[in-house]
């Protein structure tokens, strides 16, 4: 407990989703407390690029588990509501196939997805998506509190917090299959076994080595995707400014070099201008292997372990574009799936090379379920999944043609035609991830979430270094806005609780939650 009658003076590293919150969070319960960014703006993985005039998004582009937000908001006083402008998508993501004229759209509403997956492949297979929505719903309720509103999670603290009921729901999984061959036992048409495999990539992981418990990603879909007007940095906006009215101290433009120790404990930080600011509790929001690696300081690279390029999840990479389009009937979200799926994955995990052939996200900003609102020019971004090897390795300019062709050619088989001149395309490699993320070698998601002993490795919100507490998507509970937004919320409740400024238990643990429906 903090002896001295001194407000208690916090640093935050990191204006990304998890930085703003803890920052947020500590600054509404009195803390003192600066928010420093090396970025002119707040967002860190969510970022818009400056395309032939037009912002286009180019980190996450969906919107999900809102309560994460809400529940916080409410305890400030505000909402969701207040703040952005959110509209619910009913199509989560429309889905082509190589040389195939058939699409399968996965909609919000189960028994719709369910009657187009009756037309796209049968109704025994229609009744087999029912079954499997049954089951990441049961999954979700049932490792929601023990892995996503709690501190992470030990082998002990999971059966305990489990129970009898919670272990028979994983036991009927398979808590040690893969992904992969859970979904096979799901679904006999291997196109569907490919769509929902395909959700082993949001932890920037591989379907084959990923657990099956990643299932329930398919479960916060379903409960609800929004798209937010002006984008998604507008989200992180919103946070930057509801903390400087709580008394944030926000300095942007200026980068952390340092991590400050005193007798082994945190004493504050020291700035790229030469500044230093002092501070009894820091909280960490960026790339956890750049602690390991020295890229803040020395004296505390020994309290971490290191994450060897092998480990890192995936990286991307991307064509952020202002284009013509024809042909395909782009909703918001849309999949261009290839013919060998694994292939996809052996190319990026073990041969360590751009995909020959690999799936194609589009985001297609200016469009609804409806289609495009206006004719003319439209906001895209196209994403590959590539290895997080930028620190050592730099693509060159025949590697990233061939990668950028094959795609092309992928969605042109499909039906979808894009122009746009070189004024119109800006492309970001992994090398480019590397260097907007330090310590990353581009890897947008941590480390990979690969075997069932995954969720236990992922550091937690305390660290080793008496004072440094860490958040962001490379820490539990993981990657993507909601989660990095959980894990600033745990960073700050986990410091408060060692500050005595809240009531202190055996773990900490956020209340409320989606399954609390």
């Amino acid at each position: 407990m903090h002896k001295s009658t001194r407000t208690p003076r916090v640093v935050v590293v990191g204006a990304g989703i998890g930085g703003l919150v803890s920052a947020l969070v500590l600054a509404h319960h009195g803390l003192d407390v600066t928010l420093i960014e090396s970025a002119n703006q707040p967002g860190g993985k969510i970022r818009q690029v400056q395309v032939d005039g037009v912002g286009v998004d180019s980190g996450p582009t969906v919107f999900t588990m809102r309560w994460v937000l809400d529940q916080m908001l409410e305890n400030l006083g505000t909402s969701l509501e207040d703040i952005l402008q959110l509209e619910p998508i009913g199509v989560l993501a429309r889905h082509a196939w190589d040389d195939s004229s058939q699409t399968l759209d996965l909609c919000a509403d189960t028994v719709r997805t369910a009657d187009a997956i009756a037309q796209f492949s049968s109704p025994q297979e229609a009744r087999r998506f029912l079954s499997f929505c049954q089951q990441t719903r049961a999954l979700y309720d049932t490792l929601e509190k023990p892995y996503i509103r709690s501190e992470r999670p030990s082998l002990f603290s999971m059966v305990n917090d489990l129970g009898l009921n919670g272990m028979l729901t994983l036991g009927g999984l398979g808590p040690f299959a893969s992904l992969w061959r859970s979904l096979g036992r799901h679904f006999h048409d291997p196109r569907l076994q490919q769509l929902f495999g395909r959700y082993a990539t949001y932890c920037g992981s591989s379907p084959w080595s990923a657990p099956a418990t990643l299932m329930l990603v398919a479960q916060v879909e379903l409960d609800g995707v929004w798209s937010v007007t002006g984008g998604m940095l507008q989200v992180a906006t919103a946070l930057s400014n509801l903390g400087l009215k709580h008394g944030v101290k926000s300095r942007y433009g200026v980068a952390c070099s340092e991590i400050m120790t005193s007798q082994g404990s945190v004493s504050g930080v020291a700035l790229s201008t030469g500044e230093v600011i002092e501070a009894d509790h820091v909280i960490f929001n960026g790339d956890v292997a750049a602690l390991a690696s020295g890229l803040h300081g020395t004296s505390i690279t020994t309290s971490f372990e290191p994450v060897l390029p092998i480990q890192r999840s995936l990286s991307a990479f991307t064509l952020s574009m202002h284009a013509k389009t024809s042909g395909f009937p782009l909703v918001r979200h849309n999949v261009f799936f290839n013919q060998d799926y694994r292939a996809e994955f052996e190319d990026i995990f073990h041969k360590r090379q751009l995909p020959s052939q690999g799936t194609v996200y589009v985001c297609a900003q200016d469009r609804s379920d409806d289609g495009l609102a206006q004719p003319g020019l439209e906001r895209l971004l196209c994403l590959v999944n590539a290895p997080a090897d930028g620190d050592t390795h730099s693509f060159n300019s025949s590697e990233i043609h061939a990668c950028e062709s094959s795609s092309l050619a992928l969605m042109r088989r499909c039906g979808l035609e894009i122009k746009a001149s070189s004024q119109q395309v800006v492309r970001t490699l992994p090398q480019d991830f590397a260097r907007l993320f330090p310590g990353s070698g581009g890897a947008l998601y941590g480390q990979a979430t690969h075997g069932w002993m995954s969720a236990f490795r992922r550091p937690s919100a305390r660290s080793r270094v008496p004072g440094l507490y860490m958040a962001g998507g490379s820490v539990h509970p993981g990657p993507g806005v909601p989660m990095a937004a959980m894990s600033g919320r745990l960073a700050a409740a986990t410091l408060m609780a060692d500050l005595g400024l809240t009531k202190q238990s055996r773990r900490v643990v956020i209340s409320g939650g989606m399954s609390m429906r």
